[in-house]
């Protein structure tokens, strides 16, 4: 039982702290164009070259975070197993690879989107283990 809410626990973390990072931090330092929409997929798709540099740099600060919080606060309520852990990675690095394949983007942010949130899973399983 503990297993479980340590999983549900650590993916509520981890989808906070990217919108902590995306939107609340991002958006506000970077505001998107006048009439941006970023909760309209339609919108981000068509109007991706509109998008501020510092905002697109904060979605992948905002995926690593999110992956190195998550699987780590998923570990600190387990104590005794990783499981957790990896499945708020996984469950995240889904998010983020299903986010890479649909929106066009630069070649520099679908990279640094990808490697960061893979660097962000291998971080968090390190920082996981020193948990258990």
């Amino acid at each position: 039982m503990k297993n479980i809410l340590a999983t549900i626990v650590g993916f509520i973390v981890a989808s906070i702290t990217v919108y902590i990072f995306e939107t609340l931090i991002g958006h506000s330092l970077f505001p998107l164009p006048e009439g941006g929409n970023p909760m309209d997929m339609e919108w981000i798709k068509n109007n991706m070259d509109q998008i501020p540099m510092g905002s697109k740099i904060f979605v992948v600060i905002a995926h690593f975070a999110g992956i190195v919080v998550g699987m780590l606060v998923a570990a600190m309520i387990s104590k005794k197993s990783l499981v957790p852990s990896y499945i708020v990675g996984a469950l995240m690095l889904a998010a983020t690879m299903f986010n890479i394949v649909m929106l066009p983007k630069e070649l520099w942010f679908t990279l640094s989107d990808g490697l960061f949130a893979i660097a962000g899973f291998l971080l968090g399983r390190q920082l996981g283990k020193n948990q258990i």
